[in-house]
Parts: structure tokens; sequence; C-alpha cells
């Protein structure tokens, strides 16, 4: 069973997040809260697996909030929830430690997707934002150039794409091996865990 928070200052929009997902057996609501200050309150004595976190809000925003909460809870899951779809926004959010971000007039299979997806530990863009993680040369870091091979680099955009391991040799015309090889050498030099880890560190890096 997913645990699940929504904060949401709109009455309307949290009615709606409760009709979707009401038929959804795995999926439980515990709680709702209207902004960031009461949502850090509310941690303090109910546990949850996900945060469905609104950007705009009262008070705290959730921008302020996904910081505070990823640094007090660093294993919670966070999903954001705009209607914004500026790139500012997105890299904001996952600078911050968010682990997805979907936009308001995402559909409710999407919306469940994204959940879930978070949930797994795995990041999570609505399908209608643009393609943010382009490879640009202009913009790639000093350390990323000296660190990573070109094959690597390589590798790293089909990932921040959201690309299986299938996809990538596929794409790539290399064996699915040289993939999963090419995939731990980039994790081992840039010091991060999981596929994740490598979107935020891209991010961070301003590489994507």
């Amino acid at each position: 069973m997913v645990r699940l928070i929504i904060t949401d200052d709109h009455p309307i929009v949290k009615d709606g997040l409760q009709a979707i997902l009401a038929t959804e057996k795995d999926i439980e609501i515990v709680a709702y809260v209207s902004n960031g200050n009461d949502l850090l309150e509310m941690l303090m004595h109910i546990t949850a697996d996900v945060i469905l976190m609104d950007i705009n809000m009262p008070g705290m925003n959730g921008i302020e909030a996904t910081l505070c909460v990823k640094e007090r809870y660093p294993n919670m899951k966070i999903l954001c929830f705009s209607q914004y779809d500026d790139k500012r926004f997105v890299r904001q959010v996952f600078k911050r430690g968010a682990n997805g971000y979907l936009l308001k007039n995402s559909s409710p299979t999407e919306m469940i997707r994204a959940i879930k997806t978070v949930v797994k530990g795995d990041i999570y863009l609505s399908e209608e934002l643009p393609n943010i993680f382009e490879e640009s040369s202009r913009r790639k870091s000093k350390y990323f150039t000296s660190t990573l091979s070109s094959r690597e680099r390589d590798v790293l955009n089909e990932i921040c794409n959201e690309k299986n391991n299938h996809e990538i040799a596929k794409t790539l015309n290399i064996s699915h091996n040289t993939v999963e090889s090419h995939r731990a050498n980039i994790l081992l030099k840039t010091g991060v865990k999981n596929v994740a880890g490598l979107v935020k560190w891209a991010i961070e890096n301003n590489i994507v």
C-alpha cells in the first residue's frame, strides 16, 4: 500500500484527486495539507511514502517545502504537481531533491503511473513537458567533460531521456552488457547510487 500525502491549497483539486485515487486499492491518501508549514508539522505525526506537492502555495511554497522535507526525511519521495511547464521550475525542484514533476493537466492514468514510478525510486517527468534532457555541448561542466568518456556521455544522455538498457543499446547500436558496463562506470565516476541520482547530478551540473 502506497501512503500518500496531498499538499495543495485548492479544495477543488483535493476533491478531484480524491475521486481519481479512490479506485486505486494500492494507494491510500493519509493526509491533506494546504502549505509547506502544515506539511512539516504533519510529518511529525504520520508516516507516508509519497508527497504530491503543489508548487504555488501560500506561506511556504512547494519548492521550499521540497528542500525542507528532503533535509529532514531524505528517503521521502516527492512528486511535484504544478500548472507550470517552465523548465526553470522543473530544474529548481529537482535540485532540491524532488523525485518527479507532474503537470496538473495530466490524465488520471498518468498521475497514478507517476506516483508508482517515484515510489520505486525512479524519476518521473510529465509527458507534456518539453524534453529538458537534450544534450547541449554549450552547457557541459568541466567535471563532466573531463570525467566521462564520449560513450558514457551518450549513455547518460539516454538515461536522462528515461530509456532503459535495452532501448539505449538499440539507440546506440551497442550490446546490453556494454550499456550495463557504461552505466556502472558512470555511477562510479559521479558518486551517485541510482538512476534518480544520475538525473539529479546531471541537472545540478547544468549538463541537461
